[in-house]
């Protein structure tokens, strides 16, 4: 049999080529890997959270006074009753935290999509403009950047009371902000291209330039910067629910039941360290998911994995 000539052999495209190559990376490293894998364990438990929650019989709210705290009215340690213990006034550990897990995912997700949306749509405005647009639009980031958080957090609940969209309008508005400063840079060192001059003289109109040239070059920095953002969500969602400036009791998140139980951690260390444990994972897997990212989108990274 004759060899094919070499005319007729067809390359793969760019984006086939960029996308097995970012695949095959990721797949090489294992931090990352396994960063994934602790992800799809906490997303299958807030997806099938109220399931869990059945199987144990223990609702996460239910208080179990009789049979979850010891005569002297200290929680229960991990048991085959209760397998993480109970929590200060007797209620399932395990369960409730199942349920902070769904609620940690959903806020997480939610205000990091929005935000990013947000960020892209005030970078790509300020950044493809620029002038006057530019300086108004960077400007009002500046502000948004330059206020403190926790005193506007105070504010907010002090006048319409703590509450799941007062939270997460919080953090929304507090995480835009630097995605839009990203986004903007990106696209001022990226409007330049030859590829941009070409679809303008080809008659593109400015959105369309945006949409359709700009974005999927910038695309791989903003799904790095949205999975390094979704850590900071959950710290930021923690941190307000310990200051009792998130979702209001008795509803479960982490940070949440860290601060029910802090008084009682000497008696009941395991209602301050599994809530912990779970944050740590959260935080460490979505950080170590968003290096692994970054380097698998970035073929000049320094760190390559073996």
């Amino acid at each position: 049999m004759s060899d094919i000539p070499a005319s007729t052999v067809h390359p793969a495209p760019p984006a086939l080529n960029t996308r097995q190559r970012v695949i095959s990376q990721l797949l090489r490293d294992k931090a990352a890997m396994a960063a994934l894998t602790v992800i799809i364990l906490l997303v299958l438990t807030a997806i099938f959270a109220p399931l869990i929650v059945m199987v144990l019989g223990h609702g996460p709210n239910e208080q179990f006074r009789d049979i979850g705290l010891t005569p002297g009215g200290v929680p229960l340690p991990p048991g085959p009753n209760f397998l993480l213990g109970t929590d200060v006034v007797g209620r399932d550990l395990l369960a409730r935290l199942v349920v902070g897990t769904q609620i940690t995912i959903l806020v997480a997700v939610t205000c990091a999509l929005t935000a990013i949306a947000i960020g892209i749509a005030v970078g790509m405005l300020a950044g493809f403009r620029g002038g006057l647009i530019d300086t108004m639009l960077s400007g009002f980031v500046d502000v948004v950047l330059g206020l403190p958080l926790l005193i506007t957090a105070v504010a907010l609940v002090s006048v319409y009371g703590a509450s799941f969209p007062i939270m997460m309008g919080t953090i929304i508005f507090f995480t835009w902000g630097p995605v839009a400063r990203v986004v903007r840079n990106l696209v001022v060192a990226t409007k330049e291209g030859e590829f941009v001059d070409a679809a303008r003289m080809l008659g593109a109109s400015d959105l369309r330039i945006m949409v359709r040239e700009i974005l999927p070059n910038i695309a791989g920095q903003v799904i790095v910067y949205g999975s390094l953002l979704i850590p900071q969500v959950i710290v930021l969602e923690a941190s307000l629910s310990f200051l009792g400036l998130g979702v209001p009791p008795p509803t479960a998140t982490w940070g949440g039941i860290i601060a029910e139980n802090q008084t009682n951690y000497a008696v009941a260390w395991w209602t301050i360290l599994f809530p912990a444990l779970f944050l740590l994972a959260a935080t460490l897997a979505f950080n170590v998911l968003g290096d692994g990212l970054r380097d698998a989108l970035d073929p000049s990274s320094e760190r390559r994995t073996k």
